[in-house]
């Protein structure tokens, strides 16, 4: 089942164009990988898929049964941040705001809770959890409502490799039972052992394809 469906997407601001005549495809249980540099419009493109950004030219199909979680690079979440790591992912457990959760709701969250390795720190005031801690809080709050596509845009840039790596095998286990993952990252070696497909993005051309055709910089050259 194909969960987003991207087709000749040209992308503008102003006279400049950021993305020319792009197109490819995630599919249920895909771990797409999008590299490449800096200034080439992995930006843009995520912007441009969760609406805020509309096309030039050509079409982004998102099917009315694709639900998207999106877990961001940076939040501006500081040592003061009141709320604990449990009631942050609860946040995202309806668009209206009341007082209270319903019974499958609590269970929702404490379900995201344990699986993303979080019980012992659920109380815990997210603006004293570590880099790792709180991406795992914001991956359990994306994962919430139960999407069929995470985007995870820089998501492991600021973490050391050991979090990177914990973080990533979290993702995987859900991809593996069915989510569609988009990974953006600069990172080559996170996307040669995670990805299963890529997008790779020059600023000029794209290629994509499965991921052992991923053509990887030399050795000493930018990553």
């Amino acid at each position: 089942m194909t969960v987003v469906s991207v087709d000749d997407l040209t992308v503008a601001y102003g006279s400049h164009t950021v993305i020319d005549h792009l197109s490819f495809t995630i599919n249920e249980g895909d771990f797409l990988v999008v590299v490449g540099e800096n200034g080439v419009g992995k930006t843009t493109l995520v912007r441009s898929m969760l609406g805020f950004l509309k096309p030039k030219k050509g079409t982004i199909d998102i099917p009315q049964n694709t639900k998207i979680g999106y877990v961001p690079q940076f939040r501006n979440i500081d040592e003061e941040y009141p709320l604990s790591i449990k009631d942050f992912v609860a946040l995202n457990t309806k668009p209206r705001i009341i007082p209270w959760l319903t019974k499958k709701e609590r269970d929702r969250v404490n379900r995201m809770i344990r699986e993303n390795n979080l019980v012992n720190i659920a109380e815990r005031p997210l603006g004293l959890a570590s880099g790792g801690e709180k991406q795992r809080a914001y991956l359990a709050q994306a994962l919430l409502p139960d999407p069929n596509l995470l985007i995870l845009d820089e998501s492991t840039a600021s973490l050391d490799n050991e979090m990177k790596y914990e973080l990533l095998d979290l993702v995987t286990r859900f991809q593996q039972n069915g989510l569609s993952v988009m990974f953006i990252t600069h990172d080559w070696d996170l996307a040669q052992q995670y990805g299963t497909r890529f997008l790779y993005m020059t600023g000029k051309s794209y290629e994509t394809g499965p991921i052992n055709e991923l053509p990887v910089p030399a050795k000493g050259g930018t990553k």
